[in-house]
């Protein structure tokens, strides 16, 4: 990967100063499918976004889940194979020269995952786990801490210092919802500027954040219509950056389609979230 060749690359390293760097510069993005169906699928997502940002002048990594270890049902999705889907994440990052982002499920997936991907995702229901959080942070590479739907934002102070103590600077924390009863998630944007000052990246997961879970068909649901309302939200509340699933056909996507946004509507979305981002910094 080369990023320099990029006009605005993603940051992999946030040292002293890069919190005044952040605040006068676009957000950055996170987005791809859900989970790695094939390189093709892959590849025509991640070329049209880093088209995308590119012409917007936003930093990009492209998202893709390996394998998918927390599913409802015995006979979900889950992937086509570690190595498979790892070695089309470092196609993607070798062809459009953009970072990558995946989850690890476990401290023994951390060193295997750190051979192909930039930075690595722990997942909600494992932000506690101390064993993960470390062995991520001793590959060096960027580790995106989601904060649990159970946590309080100002308990991922925890979470953060595992990783950082463990002696890697280079973490993120991102918010997904808290849960809400049994089947629903709600975010309370009082805890992006109250996770911001732990010193950190705070990112917005808008698409996981309108999932609705634990239905009784055992598919999660979701509410893409939302999209939009949440990410709007999301860059007036001061996030570093954004998270989204996307798809060419959520209807087909074989992992968390009901609440992925179609990616012929990306760009659209984008071009807003830059003007709100542009109206609160000038």
């Amino acid at each position: 990967m080369d990023n320099k060749k990029r006009a605005t690359p993603f940051p992999l390293s946030f040292k002293e100063g890069w919190g005044e760097t952040v605040r006068n510069s676009n957000f950055f993005l996170l987005a791809g499918p859900c989970v790695i169906e094939g390189e093709e699928m892959a590849l025509q997502i991640a070329e049209r976004i880093v088209t995308i940002t590119d012409k917007l002048r936003i930093p990009y990594a492209f998202k893709g889940s390996y394998r998918k270890a927390n599913r409802s049902r015995l006979d979900s999705f889950t992937g086509i194979g570690d190595e498979k889907a790892l070695k089309i994440l470092e196609k993607v990052n070798k062809t459009f020269g953009v970072p990558t982002v995946t989850d690890i499920h476990s401290a023994s997936e951390a060193a295997m995952a750190a051979g192909y991907a930039d930075v690595l995702q722990i997942p909600a229901f494992l932000c506690r786990q101390t064993d993960i959080l470390v062995a991520a942070a001793e590959t060096g590479k960027v580790v995106n801490v989601k904060k649990g739907q159970f946590l309080s934002p100002a308990a991922m102070q925890f979470a953060v210092d595992k990783v950082v103590e463990a002696g890697n600077p280079n973490v993120m924390i991102t918010e997904r919802g808290t849960t809400f009863g049994y089947q629903d998630l709600v975010v309370d944007y009082r805890g992006i500027p109250e996770m911001k000052a732990i010193g950190y990246p705070v990112v917005l997961d808008v698409t996981h954040s309108l999932q609705k879970p634990n239905q009784s068909s055992g598919i999660t649901g979701g509410m893409p219509q939302l999209i939009e309302t949440i990410a709007k939200a999301g860059i007036a509340a001061g996030v570093d950056g954004i998270f989204i699933e996307t798809h060419s056909s959520p209807e087909t996507a074989k992992s968390d389609g009901a609440n992925m946004l179609k990616l012929d509507r990306l760009e659209d979305l984008l071009v807003k979230l830059v003007r709100i981002r542009e109206a609160i910094i000038n």
